[in-house]
């Protein structure tokens, strides 16, 4: 946009980097130190871009054939000779570690507005063991019908934690808790601010409020020790029935131990899960089940 204020005369082409001059195994090892992750940079013989794209695509979320775009535009020169921009234009380009940063940011910020849900229903029910795979996230998501308004079918999600438990396998939460205690976690001690009530950055076990919408929404961030980054959401909508409530885990994995350990856990976590959504009680004493017209696993 820039450009478009210069003169005339000085139309000419321009050569745009950033600050720093580096390799790209030096982009993905900042990378992977942005993300917590430990990566080892392994040199081999001989490695066609071919062979590169088919590997690329078989341990990240990217295609072979979008791979094999990517490792061919290697061999075109990218490094800045001519500094010219500096001097005809205001901007200054940001530096490595900066736009990694404000990368990952905006990502995570995309991600929490995109209505994923929205996308996959427009497409009928995808079934696949394991979860829904949304770039390197891993989603598990299902709903149930309550025949209560939002404003009672939100009130015992509001209150799950803490000296009122889990309302399900609540010895699996607590021996989970003990788990990431051991390994210098926080794990259940923290409980909860207030038994009824919550807002946004409240400590809930090992979990911290993210997002608190009154009677519609609360955004669970993980904050016990895991190989990756772990959220969990419930929403209470209201329809003609009543109300339907949407419980959803999502999994940022950190490599293959965190792929390890999403898949070796989700049994127990699919078990878990969907007993949770299906026993939350009514009154808050906990003994008065909702009225339910059925459970729709919408997502494996």
């Amino acid at each position: 946009m820039a450009a478009l204020m210069l003169p005339e005369e000085q139309c000419r082409a321009f050569e745009i980097g950033g600050t720093d001059q580096v390799s790209y195994g030096q982009i993905m090892q900042e990378y992977a130190w942005q993300c917590g992750l430990h990566r080892w940079m392994i040199p081999v013989p001989i490695l066609t871009p071919r062979l590169s794209s088919l590997w690329l695509g078989l341990i990240t979320p990217l295609y072979a054939r979008i791979g094999r775009k990517l490792i061919d535009s290697m061999r075109n020169p990218t490094l800045v000779h001519d500094t010219s921009a500096l001097t005809a234009f205001e901007i200054r380009p940001k530096g490595l570690r900066e736009a990694i940063e404000r990368a990952l940011h905006h990502e995570d910020q995309e991600f929490a507005l995109t209505s994923w849900c929205d996308a996959l229903s427009s497409a009928g029910k995808p079934r696949s063991w394991g979860g829904t795979k949304f770039g390197t996230r891993l989603v598990d998501s299902r709903t149930v019908q309550v025949s209560v308004p939002p404003a009672s079918a939100f009130a015992p999600i509001q209150r799950i934690g803490g000296l009122n438990g889990w309302y399900f396998a609540n010895v699996l939460w607590w021996f989970r808790g003990a788990v990431d205690l051991l390994v210098g976690g926080v794990g259940l001690r923290r409980g909860r601010r207030d038994p009824h009530t919550l807002s946004a950055g409240d400590a809930l076990d090992f979990w911290r409020v993210e997002t608190f919408v009154p009677d519609h929404e609360l955004g669970l961030v993980a904050e016990m020790k895991a190989p990756g980054r772990a959220w969990l959401h419930f929403e209470v909508e209201a329809n003609s029935q009543g109300s339907v409530i949407r419980q959803t885990a999502i999994f940022d994995p950190a490599g293959l131990a965190g792929l390890l350990y999403w898949y070796m856990l989700y049994p127990v976590h699919r078990w878990i899960s969907a007993e949770c959504s299906t026993r939350l009680p009514l009154s808050q004493d906990g003994g008065q089940l909702f009225p339910r017209s059925g459970h729709d696993s919408q997502f494996p």
